[in-house]
């Protein structure tokens, strides 16, 4: 692989001295004192953030329910003479084995699918100098340095983790190159988000998350395909004697299929894009102005990462899975209407840090 010195990123690293790069240039106190130490959320934060966190939490119930409240209503007590009891057993076990369940796997997923990125393969000084700035944010931000990853990828982004495993973060090569102030806010960003547990909570679902978005996609695509070729087409291909009218599917199968499929799925869609607005889009809100009221260098420099990441072309360079840990969204248009998302969720932010409201 290649070093991260020939993209160009190798080089910025020395060409800071430790003395400069650790003072924060807004002219305020730094070390642990410049923690955020107004973090305390308002009433209404408390509530949204409670009930995003909430129906996030439902996201993996009707999953698990749709195989063990049948097996419960038919095994359970006096078999299949009772549905009530043994179906109230069955919600109980889909409640403990979805919640459960998708903790546990949560953290895996997300490790196994960093394994797969291409690493940055940074030398030892780069390596050094990336370790020692997230071990001093992390110590002003108040959490334990997280174990960092760097890998060779086009979006401007990072990503933090966090479960049973460990906390990880997830920082691209090109988020490294851009300026001190824009990169050190966005790794504050970060920061602040595994100190609020947002990153606990959105990796622990990041399963039944991954599986509601994937299912509606299908049930989308379902819905609005459509008569591939024209009648001219047709016509043209009858004349060559291929694709025989009587063997195709119609359109309007699709669609059936595609409504049935939106309608089993949307107990567990439902609460998963509340919770993506509410949890998941708030927290990096909630992010934002804690870094802003840092100082204005970092207010500045987040809105400049911020601005960057989302303009900046790679975004098919960033995993998927990735995306609700990560500083900034990159779902294409499909997924964000399916996530229920906005998609001027950026712009939003961006018009928060750049009035007097992010301070």
């Amino acid at each position: 692989m290649a070093s991260i010195g020939g993209t160009g990123e190798g080089s910025d690293p020395p060409a800071r001295s430790e003395g400069s790069d650790s003072a924060d240039g807004a002219g305020g106190p730094s070390g642990p004192e410049r923690a955020v130490a107004t973090d305390s959320p308002t009433t209404g934060t408390r509530v949204r953030r409670a009930v995003g966190a909430l129906a996030l939490l439902s996201v993996p119930v009707p999953l698990a329910a749709v195989p063990l409240v049948p097996a419960a209503a038919l095994l359970g007590p006096a078999g299949l003479g009772v549905a009530g009891p043994g179906a109230a057993g069955g919600l109980l076990a889909a409640v403990v084995v979805g919640i459960g369940g998708s903790a546990l796997l949560g953290p895996i997923v997300v490790d196994r699918r960093i394994a797969r990125l291409p690493e940055a393969e940074l030398d030892d000084r780069p390596a050094d100098f990336v370790a020692d700035r997230v071990a001093t944010l992390a110590d002003e931000v108040g959490v334990d340095a997280p174990e960092v990853t760097v890998v060779r990828a086009d979006a401007a982004n990072v990503a933090v983790a966090d479960g049973y495993r460990g906390s990880r973060l997830v920082v691209s090569t090109r988020l490294l190159s851009l300026p001190k102030a824009d990169r050190d806010a966005a790794l504050r960003h970060a920061l602040v988000r595994l100190r609020t547990r947002e990153a606990l909570v959105a990796t622990a679902l990041l399963p039944a998350l991954a599986a509601v978005e994937t299912v509606a996609l299908l049930a989308t695509l379902l819905v609005g395909r459509g008569g591939e070729r024209t009648a001219a087409d047709r016509g043209v291909n009858r004349i060559h004697g291929y694709e025989p009218e009587r063997d195709r599917i119609p359109s309007w199968a699709y669609a059936v299929a595609g409504v049935a499929l939106w309608l089993l799925l949307l107990p567990a869609w439902l609460p998963a894009a509340v919770g993506d607005r509410l949890y998941v889009a708030g927290g990096r809100r909630d992010a934002d102005g804690a870094v802003a009221r840092v100082g204005t260098a970092e207010r500045d420099g987040l809105g400049n990462a911020v601005a960057f990441a989302s303009d900046a072309a790679g975004a098919a360079d960033w995993p998927p899975l990735l995306d609700r840990l990560s500083l900034v969204s990159m779902a294409d248009a499909e997924t964000g209407r399916v996530r229920g998302t906005s998609r001027q969720e950026a712009r939003t932010r961006l018009a928060r840090l750049r009035s007097k409201r992010a301070l």
